[in-house]
């Protein structure tokens, strides 16, 4: 399930001469997330947030670092700090966007962290928690590639634990891709990442549902 962790990408680039305030934080702040400076790169999304209070996107990213660099910590008090920040942050956007299937979507990577850090304490709860989020985002945004692709992660996540096979949600993946390739790409800083992420995923699948293997 760590596999999850996501790498958020620049979809726009602005001239610096033609930068509003809001444009050149964001691209400083993604920029620092770049280089792993995570803690600048959060204060800033959150510094952003509390001038732009009608945009969701700043509050979501200082979530989304939060969550992403949770992954692998082996402090449960360090741990439960920043996803409580994270949580907070994502709080924050829904309040601005609510039934946005791509904070929704956070809000269960947010969830994997914690199962991913103690299973037997947090997968009993979490876990149904997880499938109900999918389950809603899918509802509302059913061609959204990145609810597909995250709710397929966590399906073969899930296949792993249990030593069952994850061939059925190999050709999930791979609509994932052809909606991922579909997305028109028009709202600045929008979280359109996750392509790279589908196709390496799909090649993995070939490999491990190959017969010759």
């Amino acid at each position: 399930m760590k596999s999850l962790i996501l790498v958020a990408t620049f979809i726009f680039t602005l001239s610096l001469s033609a930068q509003t305030p809001y444009e050149k934080g964001m691209n400083t702040a993604f920029e620092l997330w770049k280089n792993q400076k995570n803690t600048e790169a959060v204060q800033l999304f959150e510094r952003i947030a509390d001038v732009e209070t009608d945009n969701w996107l700043p509050s979501y990213y200082a979530g989304l670092i939060e969550i992403v660099s949770s992954f692998g910590l082996k402090d449960e008090a360090l741990l439960t700090n920043k996803l409580t920040r994270a949580k907070d942050f994502l709080d924050n956007a829904s309040s601005i966007s609510k039934d946005n299937p791509e904070i929704m979507i956070a809000y269960a990577l947010l969830n994997t962290a914690y199962i991913a850090f103690d299973g037997a304490k947090y997968g009993m709860t979490l876990s149904g928690e997880n499938i109900a989020i999918y389950q809603k985002a899918q509802a509302i945004a059913p061609n959204n590639p990145r609810v597909l692709l995250g709710k397929t992660e966590w399906d073969m996540g899930t296949a792993k634990f249990f030593g069952k096979t994850i061939t059925p949600y190999c050709e999930d993946v791979d609509r994932a891709i052809v909606l991922f390739n579909a997305e028109e790409q028009t709202v600045p800083y929008y979280p359109y990442s996750g392509l790279e992420r589908a196709k390496e995923i799909s090649a993995n699948c070939k490999k491990e549902t190959s017969p010759n293997e």
